[in-house]
């Protein structure tokens, strides 16, 4: 006998339409419908309230060996090493003893109309057969993402804002922006610069310049309308208060060139 495939039940117990042929056989074939019944309960618990017709199934939460998985993969402490998911924060299971367990609802075979015939042999998917297997794949990958994500949270530096500075235009230039310093936990700065317009007529360069306006020090170069440096240790912003981007030809001169697009001062 031709079995429905995997996709095509997938597919089914989505709510995608198939044709007259897929029905008859899922209504004809225990195993077929048997997987399909799997799948259409794991789609309802999923998303409640799209059959009001079905009820929700609980999804089995997986093993204590998916999260010990995650753990090792992620590098986690060992102050999360217990499983999230685990008896101590579930629900206690019921007590010893003969109990009668209701039998699940039926679910409902979709109506022929909802079908287009499209039958596939099943081949070596057997596995697929199993919708506790995906269904535990599914839960895994949901708790590796929250993971990541809890992780990175952990890893971000704190960032204090230093100082900061409003960028008018200078000479025959318009544009205008805001530079700030922000500083990590570890103590490393950052001069972060953002301008409204970019009015080089060669190339931005981002200046840190002293008040008499003798000494000054390059970050770098900034290649759009905002850029990010790394402000050098050990150097005294009190001294080198003044944010400056200027426009630089192409001559490999590394001096400032004497035109600035905009200046501001830093301020805490």
């Amino acid at each position: 006998m031709q079995h429905l495939d995997p996709e095509s039940l997938s597919l089914l117990a989505l709510g995608e339409e198939l044709g007259d042929d897929a029905a008859a056989h899922l209504r004809a074939c225990p195993d077929c419908a048997e997987d399909y019944a799997g799948l259409r309960r794991a789609v309802v618990a999923a998303k409640p309230g799209m059959d009001a017709g079905l009820e929700a199934a609980a999804l089995e939460p997986p093993g204590p060996r998916v999260w010990a998985g995650i753990h090792s993969a992620l590098g986690l402490s060992d102050d999360v090493a217990a499983d999230p998911l685990g008896p101590s924060r579930t629900q206690a299971p019921p007590a010893a003893g003969p109990t009668t367990a209701a039998p699940p609802p039926p679910v409902p075979l979709p109506a022929p109309e909802e079908r287009d015939g499209r039958n596939r042999p099943r081949g070596g998917a057997g596995w697929m057969r199993r919708p506790g297997v995906w269904l535990a794949a599914a839960a895994a990958a949901a708790l590796l993402t929250a993971g990541i994500v809890w992780s990175a949270q952990q890893s971000r530096p704190a960032v204090t804002p230093l100082a900061q500075a409003e960028l008018a235009p200078v000479d025959r230039h318009s544009a205008t922006g805001v530079a700030r310093v922000l500083e990590t936990g570890d103590g490393q700065r950052t001069l972060e610069v953002r301008v409204d317009k970019n009015e080089a007529r060669g190339y931005q360069e981002v200046w840190l310049i002293a008040p008499d306006l003798s000494r000054l020090v390059s970050l770098g170069v900034m290649t759009s309308d905002a850029g990010s440096f790394a402000v050098p240790a050990g150097l005294d912003l009190a001294k080198y208060p003044i944010v400056d981007v200027s426009d630089e030809p192409m001559d490999g001169n590394p001096a400032h060139s004497s035109v600035s697009i905009v200046r501001g001062t830093l301020a805490s």
